[in-house]
This record gives C-alpha cells, sequence and structure tokens, in this order.
C-alpha cells in the first residue's frame, strides 16, 4: 500500500476499534457508547468531513463526500450514533479497497513505463564512457552489459546473448541475437556482453515512442466513460435536491412527523452515492488496457477499446501486414536451363527485394557489366556475353516481341540476345500465422476481411486466397486505398485498418479503429492510429478484440447492478422499508462488488 492507503488503513484500524467499543459499552446510562460511537465517526471519516467543507466553500459540494458527511452528520443529531459511525466507516473501506484496485490496475498498464533504460555505455577515443541514452547518436558504438537494458534501437556488430522483448513485444521467450541481428530498446540483455552499432537516437526508439504512446493512451475516454461522468454530474445535485424534498415535503401532509422523514432521506443519501459507477467503469476501462499491454499491445485509451469491440469489418495492407514483403522464385518458365542465373546476373547490382530474391535463388555472384536501368520497365545487361533484359511485359514489348500468357503472381520476363528467353515467377511470402489470425477474427463475428493492395491483380488474389479473405482490391493508389475505406463507413460498417507503412497514415486515422504494426512500423503510422501490435505479428489482434469484447461487456455489468440495487433500494427508502445498513449495502457493497467484477478485465488470457 502507499503513504495514502496506510494512512487511510490507520483512520479505519482506529474507527473499527472505537466503533466495536461502543457497540460493546452502549447499554451504560452514562452514554459512553454514544461518545465512542461518535468518536468512531471522526476518527474514520473526519478527512471526509474536511474535503467536503472544502468543496462546499469552493461552491462544487456535490460528490459522494458531501452525501457522506450530511447523511452521517443527520444521523448523529438524531441520535442514530451507530448508523452514522458504521457509514462513515464502511464508506471509507470502500474508498480503501477502491484506491487499491485503482492502483493495482494502474500498475498494470505502468509496467510498461518501466522500459526507460537509466545508462548507455558508447566507445568514445577507443574507451566506453558512461553516458546518458539521450546522449546516443546514430552511428555510434555502445556496450549492453548483462541485465542491463538496451538504451536505443540498432545493429549488433559483436557478441551473442539472449534477450528479454516481453516488455516491447508481449513475447515470453527470450530471443537469441548475435552479430548482425538487430535488437530494439527496452528489452533486457540477459547473457553476454553486446556491442550495438546504434539506428537512432533516444527520442525516436521504440522505447521512447512506446513512453510516448502510453502517456497519451489515458487521454482517450471512452463515450461509456464520459456518460458516467456527465450523468454524476447531472445525477447527483438531482438526488441531494430529491432527499430535501422527501425529508420535508410529505411530513407536511402526513402529521408533521419530521423525525421519520428526515431518517428515510438520510438512507436515500446514502444510498444514491454514485462511487460504484463512477470508479468502477472507469476501472474496467482501465483494466483492460492493462490487459491489452500484457499481451504486447498499446491500445490508446478507452475510446480504442470501445470502438474495437464493436468491429465488423477489418481491412488490411497487404505487404509488411499480411506478407513479409520478402519475395522466392517458385518457378522458371524457360527452355534455357542458364535463365536463372542470366536474370540474376542482370539483376545482381539492383537492391529490389524481388531482384535480390532472384539472386538469392540463383546462388550467382555478381557478374554483369554494362548494366543500365530502362526506368519503368526492367534493365538491361551484358552476362557472359549475352545481352540480357529483364523486366516487365512493357519491356518484351518495347523490344518489338510478343510475351506468350504466363500465370503467375509477380513475374520477371526475359529477353536473352533479342529473342524472348522465359519468365521467372515469384511470390509474396505470407506471414506465419496471419491466416490463423483471420480465421479467428471470422469466428468472433468480423463478417469482412478485406484487402487493400498497390501491387497487381494475380499477386492479389493468390494472396487473398491464400488468406482466406473475403474480398481484395488490387492496383490502387494511396488515395485510392482512403477512397475505399471511406465507402466502407458510408455503409455503415465499423471498421478495422490494419497497416505499417508511412502511407497507410491517411486511412488509419479515418478508420473507427486504426492498427498499426508497431514491430515494423512507421512513425506516422503508429501516430495516426488507435491500437498498435508492437510484435510484428497479428496475432494480436483477434486477442485484443476479445479483451475489448470483455472490456465493454464488465463496464455494462456494472452499470446495470449498480442502477439497479441503487434505485431499488432508494425506492425502498421512501415507504421506509429499507434502513441505514441497507442503505450501507447498496453503496459501499455494490462499490465493492463492482470493483472486484471489473478486475476481471485485468487478466489477458482470453
Amino acid at each position: 500500500m502507499n503513504k495514502k492507503q496506510k494512512k487511510m488503513a490507520r483512520r479505519i484500524g482506529i474507527g473499527g476499534v472505537l466503533f466495536v467499543l461502543g457497540l460493546l459499552t452502549r447499554g451504560l446510562t452514562i452514554g459512553i457508547g454514544e461518545v465512542l460511537m461518535t468518536a468512531a465517526w471522526l476518527a474514520a471519516g473526519h478527512e471526509v468531513l474536511r474535503d467536503a467543507f472544502e468543496k462546499i466553500k469552493a461552491k462544487k459540494p456535490f460528490d459522494e463526500d458531501f452525501l457522506m458527511t450530511v447523511a452521517s452528520t443527520c444521523a448523529i443529531f438524531l441520535g442514530e450514533f451507530v448508523e452514522a459511525a458504521a457509514v462513515m466507516l464502511f464508506f471509507q473501506v470502500g474508498e480503501l479497497f477502491e484506491s487499491i484496485a485503482v492502483e493495482r490496475s494502474r500498475k498494470s498498464v505502468a509496467a510498461l513505463m518501466d522500459l526507460r533504460p537509466d545508462v548507455a555505455y558508447i566507445l568514445v577515443d577507443g574507451e566506453w564512457e558512461e553516458s546518458d541514452p539521450e546522449d546516443v547518436r546514430v552511428g555510434d558504438l555502445i556496450r549492453v552489459n548483462p541485465g542491463e537494458r538496451i538504451p536505443v534501437d540498432g545493429v549488433i556488430t559483436e557478441g551473442a546473448a539472449s534477450v528479454d522483448t516481453s516488455k516491447i513485444t508481449g513475447e515470453s521467450v527470450p530471443a537469441d541475437v548475435a552479430a548482425g541481428d538487430r535488437v530494439l530498446s527496452g528489452c533486457i540483455n540477459l547473457s553476454g556482453v553486446l556491442t550495438i552499432r546504434a539506428e537512432s537516437e533516444f527520442a525516436s526508439s521504440t522505447v521512447a515512442r512506446i513512453l510516448d504512446l502510453m502517456d497519451s493512451a489515458s487521454e482517450g475516454r471512452s463515450n461509456t466513460e464520459s456518460l458516467i461522468t456527465r450523468f454524476a454530474q447531472v445525477y447527483t445535485p438531482a438526488v441531494v435536491y430529491a432527499a430535501l424534498a422527501l425529508a420535508f415535503v410529505p411530513p407536511l401532509f402526513t402529521g408533521f412527523d419530521f423525525g421519520t422523514w428526515i431518517h428515510r432521506a438520510l438512507n436515500f443519501l446514502v444510498v444514491s452515492c454514485p462511487c460504484a459507477l463512477v470508479i468502477s467503469v472507469p476501472l474496467a476501462f482501465f483494466g483492460g488496457m492493462g490487459a491489452v499491454s500484457r499481451a504486447g499491445m498499446i491500445a490508446k485509451g478507452g475510446i480504442a477499446l470501445e470502438n474495437l469491440a464493436k468491429v465488423d469489418t477489418v481491412v488490411f495492407d497487404k505487404t509488411g501486414t499480411l506478407t513479409t514483403g520478402d519475395f522466392r522464385v517458385v518457378k522458371v518458365e524457360s527452355d534455357r536451363e542458364d535463365l536463372l542465373k542470366l536474370v540474376a546476373g542482370a539483376e545482381s547490382a539492383s537492391h529490389h527485394p524481388i531482384a535480390k530474391a532472384i539472386v538469392r535463388a540463383s546462388g550467382v555472384e555478381a557478374d554483369a557489366s554494362e548494366v543500365r536501368e530502362i526506368p519503368g520497365q526492367g534493365i538491361r545487361a551484358m552476362v557472359r556475353g549475352h545481352e540480357v533484359h529483364a523486366g516487365n511485359l512493357r519491356m518484351v514489348q518495347a523490344l518489338g516481341l510478343t510475351a506468350p500468357e504466363i500465370s503467375g503472381a509477380t513475374m520477371v520476363y526475359a529477353v536473352v540476345d533479342g529473342v524472348f528467353a522465359g519468365a521467372i515467377v515469384l511470390e509474396d511470402t505470407v506471414k506465419a500465422g496471419a491466416k490463423d489470425a483471420l480465421l479467428k477474427l471470422r469466428s468472433l463475428g468480423v463478417q469482412r476481411t478485406c484487402m487493400l493492395t498497390g501491387d497487381r491483380e494475380a499477386a492479389a488474389k493468390n494472396a487473398a486466397k491464400a488468406l482466406g479473405l473475403t474480398e481484395y482490391r488490387a492496383g490502387l493508389l494511396p488515395q485510392d486505398k482512403l477512397t475505399e475505406v471511406q465507402s466502407m463507413l458510408d455503409e455503415g460498417r465499423r471498421v478495422a485498418f490494419v497497416g505499417d507503412g508511412v502511407n497507410d497514415a491517411p486511412v488509419l486515422s479515418i478508420a473507427q479503429v486504426g492498427v498499426a504494426m508497431g514491430g515494423v512500423g512507421s512513425d506516422a503510422a503508429v501516430e495516426a492510429s488507435d491500437l498498435v501490435l508492437l510484435k510484428d505479428d497479428l496475432a494480436g489482434l483477434p486477442k485484443a478484440v476479445k479483451i475489448a469484447r470483455r472490456t465493454i461487456a464488465i463496464a455494462k455489468q456494472n452499470i446495470a447492478f449498480a442502477l439497479i440495487i441503487k434505485f431499488g433500494v432508494m425506492l425502498l427508502s421512501i415507504p421506509g422499508i429499507a434502513n441505514m445498513w441497507m442503505a450501507v449495502f447498496a453503496d459501499v457493497g455494490v462499490a465493492m462488488l463492482c470493483i472486484l467484477n471489473s478486475f476481471r478485465a485485468l487478466k489477458s488470457d482470453v
């Protein structure tokens, strides 16, 4: 418990002892029991009384402290010492329970905040100097010892180790890394000394982006949370005026029995405290955010969870989201056995992913000369004494040749010594787990799964078929993606868009839920999104939908339970059926039960 909670617990302890002593001495004629009960009331509730009077002076009296103060003070004057002490004591127990619940929920989210590295060791003039992580510059060599956090994103130049990435990606199994591997800031080096070349400064590193996201996440209040806040602002003064009317209007028509009706009005006031609603609903959303964070994602506030729970259409970018962007050669359509090696020779100087895939498949060394790129068509080079053209269909047509029809998603056509020689068929690699994630989304009732891509029709069709998507659109420009998503929104669809690139940022921002692939996502995509998948894996998306739906269900359960019980006991208070003990249960008891229910939202295993 923190310092404030310990003080509250001490007040409750002292008040509880005095309350028990007061019960034991109630029968004494000298009124010792009443004195002890009054002392218990003051010991347990003096801070509540002080806060209520401070708010009255500030002309903002209407909250639970005011309701408890009025109800218990009037009970003292009516001689209901036991009820007055009990109301204040149990109210304080509820407040302590609430405070502990909020802190526990906050810690589940704040665990991600414990990411910031304390120190960076930078190589300066051959010596390792201890520096602040913010002093690291791109290109600096840094050393990370076992047990230390990696200060900035970078590539390992020397050493090997196991790295704990759980706070970044949600992956519980440590990753083995070695020279040439990229590592992210915020991860913990578990073994071995690593030398890392910095690829970013701290301000733009993965850990800094996560910390910024966590700072802003609490600002996105859900519609339900905002509704409850507005409801409490109207509800509290309304019940105060209703209690005053209950205390003083009926006696005018029932023989001026003010004592009975004031007592009923006090019960009414105690029941009416909105704390069960005001705390349990935001607590449910905060718990949901904590569950999402432990699963390796960040939800930007309750509004993101609320919208995610209602999604019925999920739209995906293709490359980097559903596919890896790493091409592989699947077939060579040619009568020439050496075609792959010839084309690979021509492509060996290119850094394009397709060129790299062809070179990788052939295993040849760079042996081209007179290399010339032909814009919009392909490349021309001399390879082993042969003139080789490699490119698209436009290149073949520009050479005055005709290519036979060849089926394939992505193709590189080849012309050797002025003769059409065949084509190399490639395909993008579908991400591991993407199909399973899509199946889980369908099982959750997501009716439409659509892929939007700038890739050609054949490539899009093959990927959509392999993944089991319900629909796809090919050959799109970034503005076309925006138009497609907007048309779905205009149809009344609740759309989530999943992307990772800079050109996805506009679409991410207009979708009801923008989901950024944070593992490889650009700053623009992460900034425009509502949910960030820190691990470059779609498996987290259906899990996030489940967590969001459970969170909304818990919030609705709390609202329904609190309102039904409260209004029921408030109605029973009017004819005097409900006593003060029932009122205490309807306030503190209901709040505790709602808070306990909200704890379920903290679980990330769904």
